[in-house]
């Protein structure tokens, strides 16, 4: 048989409270743009053809117009649209549909907002378009807008409901059947689920000029290195986050060999001293969750930074080595890095503008060793309380205290990192000295106070000043007097947010790194051993940068680092590091 039946593909309807069930509502109606004829215009049933066989005929019939048409008038017109399968684009029903939508905007159309007006529709696509228009226009009723419905339209909708009643009691029945259980899912639609999110910085770097700790020419070596991130993210709640990350690097820290001082070594490089070998290894095992609407816990049973519970008033330059600053102490406040590794933290909100972070680490290499001078409050620690004042959106500033043993501050001078400089050091001058290895054991209480103000859109200032008062707690068996370290620290930072595009930043940030004054009795020591007892010149670190946001995930910052007295020694003639990070997210 010749009958072609039209169908409609998508249906998008345009209201508050969704009036059709899920199936119906993923339609798209489609609203012809023809306006509406002066008389009514009725479908046909088709064309029978004469070389179908009975059934087929007798069925497509009864599926199509519920009339009987006699073969010899194969042309006979339905006269009720009730007896329509389908309301075809021509018919006075799906014109008078048309015409309420396009007056009181009750169904959006297609995504790319046209419409299609060649398609027919099922009846119950029909009456879906229509409940949306009757709900629209018991809006514009209810709040009594200027722009009421005539009472042609009127007129036109009650014929309307009295043509399609069954269709519309079918279609009110099933969403209300539907509620309870969408109510359920909603209850329930979390479910446990896990995401990747890739980070990998690919970083030239070159020392340009200058010379060592020890006043020797440096090696001027373009290196080419990476450092990969794999962060596996689990929710079990919503609301709490079960952090799994793989990382491999192998970046040497310039320290290492070559300026032989913390001062001015990459963030994305090794610590201290240390050096990079691609190996992967679990960086970070964390559990955040919350205790209420204002307490969230941090419990890391692996490496992790304080960063993760405390605000670091940094956040133009602190994004980790992925994104801002390039140094390790451009990103944040030395006393920071006390406190990472193994343990627990907590931040609690006294209100929106008051906030209390509190956390304990232990080194989360001996943090799991059940031996004397190692486990979890028997080895190197840190403590850490912060309290944060936030009193606009824009400007937030705060105290922090830091008491910690058997950890260095990881920026700065040798002596301002005195056991990490004799245990892990490798220059000539130490390995003369007798200490080198030397396992020295200290304890420090730091403080700091830091701030951020985003003046502008486009500037922000941003700071901060620390000191560490550092004690030897042993003398390595007569080999070293104990005594007292003095160690201060500063830095001024100049942000410009989507400087040239959206997602840039331009940075500058001028500060001095941990600088040390030692006791007299330990500092005349390692004179005498050649190492250098006190920093008795003042280096300023000088970093700037622009990061430049290629695409939502590449991005790519040139810049460079400058101390002007290495080691906080002016008779060493200026570093210039220059090293451009290219960081890739996913």
């Amino acid at each position: 048989m010749g009958v072609r039946i039209k169908r409609l593909n998508t249906l998008r309807i345009n209201c508050n409270k969704p009036p059709v069930s899920p199936a119906l509502v993923g339609a798209v109606l489609a609203i012809a743009t023809a306006t509406i004829p002066a008389t009514p215009t009725l479908s046909h049933a088709g064309e029978i053809s004469p070389n179908s066989q009975e059934g087929e005929t007798i069925q497509q019939i009864d599926q199509y117009s519920n009339t009987s048409i006699a073969p010899e008038d194969p042309l006979a017109q339905v006269t009720s649209v009730s007896q329509l399968t389908d309301v075809d684009p021509t018919h006075w029903a799906f014109q008078a549909l048309q015409s309420l939508v396009e007056r009181y905007g009750c169904i959006e159309g297609y995504p790319d907002r046209t419409y299609r007006g060649n398609r027919a529709l099922t009846r119950y696509e029909f009456a879906a378009g229509l409940n949306a228009c009757l709900d629209r226009i018991q809006e514009l009723i209810a709040a009594a807008v200027s722009d009421l419905p005539s009472k042609e339209d009127i007129a036109t909708i009650r014929r309307l409901q009295e043509e399609f009643r069954a269709e519309l009691a079918s279609l009110r029945g099933r969403v209300d059947a539907l509620e309870p259980r969408v109510a359920r899912l909603e209850a329930q639609q979390f479910s446990t689920t896990t995401k990747l999110a890739g980070e990998v910085i690919f970083a030239a770097a070159s020392i340009a000029a200058g010379e060592n700790a020890f006043g020797e020419e440096i090696d001027r070596v373009p290196v080419l290195g990476h450092r990969t991130r794999l962060n596996f993210e689990t929710s079990f709640s919503g609301k709490d986050l079960l952090r799994t990350r793989l990382q491999a690097g192998n970046l040497d820290a310039f320290s290492a060999n070559n300026t032989l001082t913390p001062e001015g070594d990459l963030i994305y490089g090794a610590g201290a001293f240390g050096t990079g070998d691609s190996d992967i290894v679990l960086d970070e095992l964390s559990y955040t969750f919350p205790l209420g609407d204002r307490t969230q816990v941090v419990i890391r049973a692996n490496a992790g930074g304080s960063d993760s519970f405390t605000d670091t008033l940094n956040p133009f330059f602190d994004g980790d080595g992925a994104s801002g600053a390039l140094s390790r102490f451009g990103t944040r406040h030395g006393i920071y890095y006390l406190a990472d590794g193994t343990g627990i933290g907590l931040r609690h909100e006294f209100s929106d503008s008051v906030e209390l972070s509190l956390g304990y680490a232990a080194n989360s290499e001996t943090a799991n060793i059940p031996l004397d001078g190692n486990g979890l409050f028997n080895g190197p620690y840190g403590a850490i309380a912060q309290l944060t004042f936030k009193p606009s959106k824009n400007f937030k500033f705060g105290f922090t205290y830091v008491n910690s043993y058997n950890t260095d501050l990881g920026t700065g001078s040798r002596i301002a990192n005195l056991r990490s400089y004799l245990a892990d050091g490798t220059d000539a001058q130490l390995e003369a000295s007798g200490l080198q290895g030397s396992d020295l054991p200290i304890s420090s209480n730091s403080y700091g106070f830091g701030l951020s103000w985003q003046i502008s859109k486009g500037f922000a200032l941003g700071g901060w000043a620390g000191y560490t008062n550092t004690r030897t707690l042993s003398s390595l068996g007569g080999e070293l007097p104990r005594g007292d370290i003095k160690i201060y620290n500063a830095a001024v930072s100049l942000a410009f947010p989507d400087l040239g595009k959206k997602g840039n930043l331009a940075g500058i940030i001028v500060g001095v790194e941990p600088i040390a004054d030692a006791s007299s009795n330990l500092s005349n020591d390692l004179n005498n051993r050649g190492l250098g007892g006190d920093d008795d010149d003042v280096s300023f670190h000088i970093e700037a940068l622009y990061q430049i946001q290629v695409t939502d995930n590449i991005s790519i910052t040139p810049g460079f680092i400058w101390l002007t007295a290495p080691d906080h020694n002016k008779n060493n003639d200026d570093v210039i590091i220059g090293t451009i990070r290219t960081t890739f997210s996913f």
